[in-house]
């Protein structure tokens, strides 16, 4: 196991060496940059030099890249071009309304997906299952900017529930308050995800349930909860785990258009907002947090196999 994670982290070095390249390769092919938005259409060339050379921009690119990547070693992502504020910085206080949102919506979708195809495979056909899977195939074809659009229409407009969007509190300040304004844009991003929760587990447990060491647990006389939730369920839960750990990465990194309907102060809306005002500085610094998310994330993947199935050996 030691060996096989080591090897995992450094093949992660490679990746996200590659990550930077990409990231900043990609960001010399756009035509404008920081200086065409803040000088605008009319600009004197002179004042134009002198902001590229402020900002560094009138330097190669080779030198400008190995310049950023050093700063990345040493664990300085670099300065906003727009602001001067250490992206750094502002990672550190966006990325948690991220991470609490997609935690959020994990926990919805698993909450409701996990055991809605439990139920499904065990009573296949029956008027539960046909319900579930219909309602399944709604939440795959809903978008997740539609459903927050109706969300806010719904608790914010007609009834009044809610507040529409913004963050202003941490949970570890006011829980109740922060919940309040979490709770739609987990909502948005958590129930299609259930829908994937609850085909993928429905899928799994028809499978399980009618292997040969279900029915040796039936002859021996265990009660079909018993047999399910012991013997059925753990073997069941190994590609809901890889959907799940999908499903997180997606939601982490596809946050940005429910960050940006609901006004959440979060990653995934700094980024859009990077993109908009060609602040590369800080576009570079997202996506590389993104990508060691990723990583992170399929690396643990990995472990939680190894615990759940013993006969998985990593070597």
């Amino acid at each position: 196991m030691r060996q096989y994670l080591a090897r995992r982290l450094l093949l992660s070095i490679f990746v996200i060496f590659g990550v930077t390249l990409v990231a900043f390769g990609s960001m010399q092919f756009i035509p404008s940059d920081v200086v065409d938005i803040m000088l605008g259409q009319f600009r004197d060339p002179a004042a134009e030099a002198a902001l590229r050379h402020n900002l560094g921009l009138d330097q190669p690119p080779l030198q400008r890249y190995l310049r950023w990547l050093g700063g990345v070693l040493r664990g300085d992502l670099g300065n906003s071009l727009r602001t001067t504020e250490p992206v750094m910085d502002a990672i550190r206080q966006r990325l948690p309304v991220t991470v609490e949102l997609a935690l959020l919506a994990t926990v919805i979708g698993l909450g409701i997906g996990v055991p809605a195809g439990i139920v499904a495979a065990v009573r296949q056909y029956s008027l539960a299952d046909k319900l579930s899977t219909a309602v399944s195939m709604v939440g795959l074809s809903m978008p997740d900017f539609w459903l927050a659009t109706l969300l806010i229409l719904a608790f914010s407009v007609t009834w009044m529930l809610l507040p529409p969007g913004g963050l202003l509190v941490s949970p570890l300040e006011d829980l109740g308050e922060n919940l309040k304004r979490m709770i739609m844009p987990a909502l948005s991003m958590g129930l299609p995800a259930s829908a994937v929760y609850f085909r993928m587990t429905r899928s799994s447990m028809l499978e399980v349930i009618r292997s040969e060491y279900m029915l040796t647990a039936y002859s021996k006389g265990l009660s079909e909860r018993r047999a399910i939730l012991v013997h059925a369920l753990k073997n069941a839960l190994i590609p809901v785990i890889t959907v799940t750990g999908m499903e997180v990465t997606w939601m982490l990194g596809g946050s940005f258009i429910v960050e940006c309907i609901f006004s959440l102060p979060g990653l995934g809306r700094a980024t859009v907002e990077a993109i908009y005002e060609r602040d590369y500085v800080v576009l570079q610094g997202c996506l590389l947090v993104y990508s060691l998310i990723v990583v992170g994330v399929s690396i643990g993947i990995d472990m939680l196999y190894a615990w759940l199935d013993p006969r998985i050996r990593y070597e």
